[in-house]
Formats: structure tokens, C-alpha cells, sequence
């Protein structure tokens, strides 16, 4: 997978940390307190969206008071704590990260999620000890499944898509990605769990743990 690869670019929630069902519990908890309900089709709708991009969806669908920027505000607070102290790393990544480093592969983050809470994972975790680029999907024209921060990470790191590597765990990052002329690995994550099938059809490799990719046990697809 690494053959030939002079960038990676990750994805950072579902696919660095082990995240995602946080934010599945935070619209619970939101929508609650607004006494809305909750429905799985939210989800489905808000896949992939920057964090503005959701704040203009909830603004637009449901009758609240609150504007996009405080509704930004209001779940990053939510959030802060969360990835503190409950969002563990995905399996295999710290090492993985040790090793690429070691290759010379540069690497970049491109996230849906907001910068405010990229620096808090990143500085938990010392991803800027590996990272050369940080983007997310407010800091470009369009959010995921369109190429945009994909194109702009790969642009920071002065490298041509067909270059680099995407890592990704739902299909509108993995579509993102394709988009971008890149060449994408799904990672498993239990709340894309659903949608393995999909992930599968669309990227190029599947991976439970990043282990896989330096052992070279991961599943080729297509």
C-alpha cells in the first residue's frame, strides 16, 4: 500500500480517534435539550459536512433560535470534554504514524470537524510531531464527499494527488477522496459498521488496524 505513496492524508474523526459515536451522542443530547427528536436520518444527512455546513443544516430544519455561530460554539463546548477524556486513539495508529515518518511519507489531516477541536485532539495526541499539514472542511469552498480539502492538503504538502494516500471511514470522505484523484483506504470504525459494504465497493483498501497496512494483512479491494 505504501509502495510508491509520497503522502498520507488522514481523516481525523473515526479514522485517527475513535470519535464518531461521540458526536452521534452529542446530537442526542442537543436535540433533547431543544425537546427535538432525534432520528437516524440526521445522521445520514449530516455525514460529512463541515461543522458549518451542519450548523446551516440544523439552522435550516429544525426551529431553533440559536445561529450557526452559536450553534458551533455550543458543540465544540459540548465536544472539548468528550475528546479529553473519552476519545481513545484507533488501533495500531501511534506506530503506524512512527514508522511513515520514518519512511519520509509527509502526512496531512483533513477533517469535517472545526480547527478549535482539531488542535485539541492534535495537541493530545502530539500529532503535530508527524504532521506537515492541517486542514478542515470550513477552510475550503466545499465539504466532504467534494474533493476541495483533499486537494488543499495535497497542495500544502507540494505533492500531486495520484501521490497520496487517504485514509478514511465513511463513504463521503472515502468518495472525497476518490474525487481527489487519490487512492483510498476504508478503516473500520463501529459506527460506520452498517456501511462496511459500501466502504468496501469504494476504496481501494480495508483496514481494522493500522498494524495491518506495516504487516501487509490488509484486504485489497477491487
Amino acid at each position: 500500500m505504501l509502495e510508491n505513496t509520497k503522502g498520507i492524508i488522514f481523516d481525523l474523526d473515526g479514522t485517527m480517534v475513535d470519535s464518531m459515536w461521540m458526536w452521534r451522542q452529542i446530537d442526542i443530547e442537543f436535540m433533547a435539550s431543544r425537546n427535538l427528536e432525534f432520528t437516524e436520518q440526521l445522521q445520514q444527512d449530516i455525514e460529512g459536512m463541515s461543522f458549518r455546513e451542519t450548523a446551516e443544516y440544523f439552522v435550516r430544519t429544525y426551529p431553533i433560535t440559536e445561529s450557526e455561530e452559536d450553534l458551533m460554539k455550543i458543540w465544540i463546548d459540548m465536544a472539548k470534554d468528550k475528546y479529553a477524556h473519552e476519545v481513545p486513539l484507533k488501533p495500531g495508529i501511534e506506530n503506524f504514524l512512527q514508522e511513515a515518518k520514518k519512511l519520509g511519507i509527509k502526512m496531512g489531516i483533513a477533517t469535517s470537524n472545526a480547527r478549535e477541536l482539531l488542535d485539541v485532539v492534535a495537541g493530545k495526541y502530539r500529532f503535530y510531531d508527524y504532521m506537515d499539514a492541517f486542514l478542515t472542511a470550513n477552510e475550503v469552498t466545499r465539504g466532504k464527499p467534494a474533493p476541495d480539502v483533499y486537494l488543499a492538503v495535497a497542495e500544502k504538502l507540494g505533492l500531486e494527488p495520484k501521490d497520496c494516500l487517504v485514509f478514511e471511514d465513511i463513504p463521503a470522505g472515502i468518495q472525497a477522496g476518490l474525487s481527489a484523484g487519490m487512492r483510498v483506504c476504508a478503516v473500520e470504525d463501529a459506527y460506520s459498521a452498517r456501511l462496511m459494504q459500501q466502504k468496501k465497493s469504494l476504496a481501494h483498501y480495508y483496514i481494522t488496524s493500522y498494524d495491518e497496512v506495516l504487516d501487509h494483512t490488509y484486504e485489497v479491494l477491487g
